[in-house]
């Protein structure tokens, strides 16, 4: 994935976040109330914001490395994370269904997997 696909993917999941965390806020309130998940979706909100801003991050980075497979690589481990991690948040907490939680972590390792791919990312040109 280039700078531009990788930037275009964090703008589209940032206007879904929004999107997500004002429907919770407002449409979803009685059922996360219901299932005393409104701090779990929170969560799952919060955690995709941040996630979509190191995406962003990630499309930067590939302008001044753009070979980088292990950026390109991040990208994909940000978005598997979202998936998994607030992905089944979400649906813990519109849902009340508890055995999700079991996969939760998976996600949280996939975002581990994308900041430690940025770190190898990053290598120094040997032109400079």
């Amino acid at each position: 994935m280039n700078y531009t696909n990788t930037i275009k993917l964090a703008v589209a999941l940032g206007a879904l976040t929004v999107a997500i965390g004002a429907f919770g806020a407002h449409g979803l309130e009685p059922i996360l109330e219901k299932y005393g998940r409104v701090d779990t979706f929170e969560t799952a909100v919060k955690y995709q914001f941040y996630h979509t801003l190191a995406i962003f991050l990630v499309g930067i980075l590939q302008v001044q490395f753009p070979h980088s497979k292990a950026l390109k690589n991040a990208v994909y481990s940000f978005l598997a994370g979202i998936l998994i991690f607030s992905g089944s948040l979400y649906i813990l907490s519109t849902t009340g269904t508890n055995w999700l939680g079991a996969i939760t972590p998976l996600g949280g390792l996939a975002f581990i997997l994308g900041w430690i791919l940025i770190f190898l990312g990053i290598k120094p040109n040997p032109n400079n």
